[in-house]
């Protein structure tokens, strides 16, 4: 990857963590709750105000990466549980404390992080279909994806590489590709594709492959980038919606899948590593694809922090409902040992995905 590359997926994974805390700001503020500090970026400030109708400080950071919404009655070092007693053993009652809320207000501040990365995702995905158009059945000349172990990938070529021609032929139609591609099983092609403005040739022979509709037929092993077509409000709204509950079941099935046969599903699921690989990737297919996966990693940076372990919002919304249930907070010495539990869990998992993310680099298969 560019430095370019690397800094465009940290300032989008920045705005959209941005995103997430304001989504908290928001529903603290609806629920009277004073909020201290919100920050872009994190370590030493550089700018900062403070309103003088709130007297919420907004800071500036130093490491553009990510930020914070810190809300008065949260000391970020002691469980909801121990926030809670402190709170009730106090003397003064602060209407605008956080812990002075309601079960119901609280859990909704806490989940507000995470919606607003799911309505951020739905946005632009319907905002993608509505100006860049939906793809379309016709494939372009463009490589988007490479099966591993097939011919394409072997003879070095990659996903954003653009084919020229084959055979001395000028190939400008993605049908015209497939249809040539298709009839040369067994024959070597002499293949021309363009990558960041320089081509390069390459012998392949595409092998005998059954296609879904039974056919035998030539393969080379990449899927092309689809075209896209224009469309109308409801149909953008219609392909933005399916896109957006796939992810969501297509993320809770390998989330599942970790847990039920973690073996198979570990090598499909990505990390931060995996991700800039992939948005990397995706800024060479043009906008529609780049605003697709900026909509997926939220939707992902949801579904994390949906999780019920410590230090996310779930791990909080999960303790917050059990005190809805049992009518007072969980005892803050019982609700620490889940958090340890909770901990040991989600760094065996952030290993985890780690290793795979570090492998795929190392090994140079796309994730994307």
């Amino acid at each position: 990857m560019t430095a370019q590359q690397i800094i465009v997926y940290l300032l989008t994974l920045s705005i959209l963590v941005v995103l997430h805390e304001y989504g908290h700001f928001i529903v603290a503020r609806r629920n009277g709750v004073r909020v201290t500090d919100f920050a872009v970026g994190f370590g030493p400030t550089l700018l900062k105000w403070t309103s003088p109708r709130t007297g919420t400080n907004y800071r500036i950071n130093a490491l553009p990466i990510g930020g914070y919404c810190q809300m008065k009655g949260e000391d970020g070092k002691s469980t909801e549980a121990e926030q809670q007693r402190e709170f009730r053993s106090g003397e003064t009652f602060d209407h605008d404390n956080f812990q002075a809320k309601r079960p119901l207000q609280r859990l909704a501040i806490v989940l507000a992080g995470p919606v607003a990365n799911f309505i951020v995702a739905l946005v632009l995905l319907f905002g993608a279909a509505l100006v860049f158009g939906v793809p379309s059945p016709k494939p372009t000349t463009i490589i988007m994806q490479l099966i591993p172990g097939y011919p394409a990938e072997k003879a070095g070529m990659r996903a954003g590489d653009r084919i020229v021609s084959i055979d001395g032929v000028t190939i400008a139609d993605g049908n015209a590709l497939v249809d040539t591609i298709h009839r040369a099983a067994g024959k070597r092609l002499h293949i021309v594709y363009d990558r960041m403005g320089v081509d390069h040739e390459v012998d392949v022979t595409p092998v005998l492959d059954k296609a879904p509709n039974g056919k035998s037929e030539g393969h080379i092993g990449f899927a092309p980038l689809p075209s896209a077509h224009r469309v109308g409000i409801g149909e953008a709204w219609i392909t933005a919606w399916d896109q957006f509950t796939g992810v969501i079941g297509s993320t809770l099935g390998a989330l599942g899948g970790l847990v039920t046969h973690p073996a198979q599903v570990a090598g499909q699921v990505s990390g931060p590593i995996g991700m800039a690989r992939a948005t990397a990737q995706a800024q060479q297919f043009g906008p529609l694809v780049s605003l697709t996966l900026v909509a997926m990693i939220s939707i992902s940076l949801g579904i994390f922090n949906l999780l019920p372990v410590p230090a996310l919002d779930g791990g909080r919304a999960v303790f917050i409902l059990v005190e809805m249930l049992r009518g007072r907070p969980v005892d803050p010495e019982k609700e620490a040992l889940v958090h340890v539990g909770g901990f040991a869990v989600l760094i065996a998992l952030m290993i985890a995905v780690s290793f795979h993310d570090i492998t795929a680099a190392l090994s140079g298969r796309s994730v994307f």
